[in-house]
């Protein structure tokens, strides 16, 4: 089943015998941390096994948000937003980026009171985000027929294109002096006096004295083969498209059965924001109890079941040798169908929600897997065991807004700059170091 269709992007042609970083990943956090490394002048090679954008960066909601963020992500989200207010500028290609706001309604006391303790996270950052009811909610969103009593307004939020951001900041990464290679899987790492000195791909060696994993939902086998271990797994989600409708909402909209954004192309995605389906796979029983805190909070939005991904990730290669054909050239598109459950719920859902969608069609569906990590905290860091290692990644279904700044924190901590915020909380030794960790909702 296609993914979402995507832009052509010219490929560099010839591998480098050296540059200072290797980025692994052409998803929008590894094509945000190549734009960061080559604007500062750092020779750069980013290099993705499929296609720029094809996995969960051309496939996920478009959204572009603070709301109900972990307060922890808060300080990291703020600068993206300002990153993506001049990035169509900064790049010199549309992003599709648009300052809409987004909605997340309540109909019930319970959730209204919930949202009002999450607002309190944005205390002095001077944002707009405010509780709207009656009129204004009824122009936010016009002919809706739901039972909103309320909705947290997030003003300063906005929606992108997933089809075209990535391509957008890999395309001036490339303009600013990075190599960017497709159908190029990184195969391994080198090291020398115990930290890193190359990559091995599979069109051949590249001397290197960085690499940063922005693999997404490849991070964990990847960096198993080099002895890191990163809890990490996979989370289902799956999404529609309409054709173009006048007359709907320009705010984003969830609900507690959906989610909604208009599109540059006057339709909409749409999404059931209840569903998120738990493949049962070998590292489920592997990483089990670390994500047990996690399955308790949000039991009622994961669904586990057992399906042909338990034989496909049980076949998989863990360990290879530099020489061997790795699972990243064996799958060079992860492309999962979606639930036809979730899509026919999501758009009932938005059909009853708004009337007026009854006039669309569906012209596009696809599936999407999401890296989560325990805590739903993105991994931003380097690898303590290993100088010259780099890790960002399980943005846990949270990275295509966060990608810009999590693209600079991420050349901070290669270059030594002054961090744009505390990574910290980012840091992968929270798995290992004693610290609690378990998602934070910030109500």
């Amino acid at each position: 089943m296609p993914g979402p269709r995507l832009p052509h992007f010219q490929s560099d042609l010839a591998l480098p015998k050296a540059v200072d970083a290797v980025v692994i990943g052409g998803g929008i956090i590894g094509a945000a941390t190549a734009l960061e490394l080559a604007e500062r002048g750092v020779s750069v090679l980013l290099c993705e096994k499929g296609q720029i954008a094809g996995e969960q960066s051309s496939r996920n909601w478009g959204w572009v948000r603070l709301a109900c963020r972990d307060p922890r992500e808060i300080p990291l989200m703020a600068e993206s937003l300002h990153l993506w207010a001049g990035l169509a500028e900064r790049t010199g290609r549309e992003t599709g980026f648009t300052r809409s706001g987004i909605l997340y309604t309540a109909e019930t006391a319970r959730r209204e009171a919930q949202l009002e303790r999450w607002l309190r996270n944005l205390d002095g950052l001077g944002q707009g985000a405010r509780m709207v009811r009656g009129r204004q909610l009824a122009e936010l969103m016009p002919g809706h027929q739901t039972r909103t009593c309320s909705a947290l307004l997030t003003p300063m939020d906005g929606r992108a294109e997933p089809q075209m951001a990535t391509h957008a900041i890999a395309g001036a990464a490339q303009a600013a002096g990075a190599r960017i290679m497709t159908e190029c899987a990184v195969r391994s790492l080198e090291t020398a006096a115990g930290r890193i000195s190359g990559v091995m791909t599979e069109r051949g060696r590249v001397a290197c004295s960085a690499v940063i994993v922005a693999g997404g939902a490849w991070s964990r086998l990847f960096l198993g083969n080099a002895g890191i271990a990163l809890p990490q797994l996979k989370v289902l989600n799956s999404v529609l498209r309409t054709s173009p409708v006048q007359g709907g909402p320009e705010t984003a909209v969830r609900s507690a059965s959906l989610g909604l954004r208009k599109r540059a192309d006057g339709g909409y995605t749409v999404a059931d924001a209840h569903e998120n389906i738990v493949d049962i796979v070998p590292d489920s029983l592997r990483l089990g109890w670390k994500f047990l805190p996690s399955y308790r909070q949000e039991w009622r939005a994961l669904q586990f079941r057992l399906s042909n991904r338990w034989r496909e990730e049980a076949a998989q290669a863990r360990r290879w040798q530099p020489h061997q054909t790795t699972p990243f050239e064996l799958c060079r598109v992860l492309d999962p169908a979606p639930s036809q459950k979730a899509l026919k719920s999501g758009w009932a859902a938005a059909q009853k929600a708004f009337p007026l969608l009854k006039t669309a069609d569906v012209v596009q569906s696809w599936g999407g897997l999401i890296d989560v990590t325990p805590d739903a905290l993105p991994v931003i860091s380097q690898a303590d065991t290993l100088p010259g290692l780099f890790i960002a990644t399980g943005f846990s279904g949270h990275g295509f807004g966060i990608g810009p700044a999590a693209g600079r924190l991420a050349a901070d901590l290669v270059t030594g700059d002054r961090p744009l915020v505390d990574p910290r909380p980012f840091r992968l030794s929270r798995f290992s170091d004693g610290t609690r960790y378990g998602p934070q909702t910030g109500y």
